[in-house]
């Protein structure tokens, strides 16, 4: 009898991440596959939830779940200033500390990850991060790197820089980007290179945490939104995916108390954004006074609306299907993360991107200028601003037009299938 072969997905700590490698796992298990989530104890049973195995792996400090849940919330909370900064700005602030804290996930899984591997066995290795565990490398067996953020994290003299939020032929802005994030950054890349020597690793140059996988990269982003790049990627290496939309549950949207027969609106900022609970109320309160229904994503801040008084075409709740979400609505609102900014060309929605900081930026830039949504500052908006961002996204016609080509395209390529397609032919190898 064959031993059933094992696929271990490793993602980041973010739903982004994970909810994509779900996706690739679904279709995997599909074909005969064993897959298990490597994850850290903040998500402990999200991937249950979908079916999987789970195996922890520490990525910072062991601390009691209600300690790890208000070191996050102050995180954000702390941070809400900075997210109404430039991508510029948010170097200094935001980048910096988030390397930092990343360079430390590297160096907590290190404790860990040797003896989960080893009681795994896996024989391939999924890793949807931006930073090198070292651990992987070492194990033998292939390990694919998976690009589920912009694919400007695989950099190119022709793309913006990663986070930048930089238009493609903006070089002025590439240069600037650059030069003030390898000052800010290199203490922590000089830190992250002692580490990769204690361990065996040669040395990054200056302002890369990462490198492409000798075996298979897999990039999340579709064909219409991609950049053209100075150095062709090498498809012996490197696909693309189309996007990578998981199944979820059916969604039935609700009964509004008003606006009934008017378009849907999905409103999210994602597990960080919904923590600006101040913006989203003051977008509620405008979307009293606009022909629209709307449903609001508010994550796990519920109690900070108990005294709010809801409009009758706003709906909330603290998680969606969002793929089922998306697939009914008419335009959706969010913060340009790449589950979010996939799933709105997948299901041909147009967006209007309010990023707050990482790739929300690139994203947002990348909606606008390739014509399939609006790109608009977070918080410095006028009502009259906002409505017509909505309008220009349920009424313009040239921007349904491309949407529904990206739609067809997207969905005819299905980027889940492909994935475990190609990780299949990998294991084959």
């Amino acid at each position: 009898m064959v031993k059933q072969k094992t696929i271990a997905f490793f993602p980041e700590g973010a739903f982004g991440p994970a909810l994509n490698s779900v996706g690739i796992a679904q279709a995997c298990t599909e074909l005969g596959y064993r897959c298990v989530f490597l994850r850290d104890p903040g998500f402990a049973g999200v991937f249950e939830g979908y079916g999987f195995e789970e195996r922890e792996v520490n990525l910072s400090e062991p601390m009691e779940p209600e300690a790890m849940a208000k070191y996050w919330a102050d995180f954000i909370n702390g941070h809400i200033p900075n997210f109404n900064k430039t991508p510029y700005q948010q170097i200094d602030n935001y980048v910096k500390e988030c390397w930092e804290a990343i360079v430390d996930t590297s160096k907590w899984a290190e404790k860990d990850l040797p003896r989960v591997l080893d009681e795994l066995q896996p024989d391939l290795i999924c890793v949807d991060n931006v930073v090198l565990f070292p651990a992987i490398k070492r194990f033998g067996v292939p390990w694919v790197r998976i690009i589920s953020c912009s694919e400007n994290e695989i950099a190119d003299p022709a793309v913006p820089p990663h986070l930048s939020g930089c238009g493609e032929h903006d070089t002025e802005c590439f240069a600037k980007y650059t030069a003030r994030f390898n000052e800010v950054i290199k203490p922590i890349h000089d830190d992250f290179n002692r580490f990769l020597a204690s361990c065996g690793e040669a040395p990054y140059p200056l302002g890369e945490f990462f490198e492409a996988s000798p075996d298979l990269n897999l990039l999340l982003y579709p064909e219409p939104v991609k950049y053209k790049r100075r150095n062709p990627l090498d498809e012996q290496r490197f696909q693309y995916l189309e996007g990578c939309v998981r199944r979820e549950e059916p969604y039935t949207v609700p009964d509004f108390r008003t606006n009934n027969d008017r378009p849907l609106v999905y409103l999210s900022f994602g597990s960080l954004g919904s923590g600006d609970t101040n913006l989203l109320k003051r977008m509620m309160t405008t979307f009293s006074r606009l022909a629209y229904r709307v449903l609001v994503n508010i994550g796990d801040y519920g109690d900070a609306y108990a005294d709010f008084s809801l409009p009758g075409n706003v709906r909330t709740a603290s998680w969606y299907p969002q793929p089922s979400v998306i697939e009914q609505s008419d335009a959706v609102i969010h913060h340009g993360g790449n589950n979010s900014f996939t799933e709105c060309l997948y299901f041909g929605v147009p967006a209007l991107i309010m990023p707050y900081v990482w790739d929300g930026h690139d994203n947002a830039t990348r909606v606008q200028e390739t014509g399939h949504g609006l790109k608009m500052h977070r918080a410095d908006w006028t009502d009259e601003q906002f409505a017509k961002a909505l309008q220009t996204l349920v009424g313009d016609a040239a921007m349904r037009h491309k949407l529904a080509a990206t739609r067809e395209h997207m969905q005819r390529e299905d980027g889940t299938r492909k994935a475990a397609r190609l990780l299949s032919e990998l294991l084959q190898r």
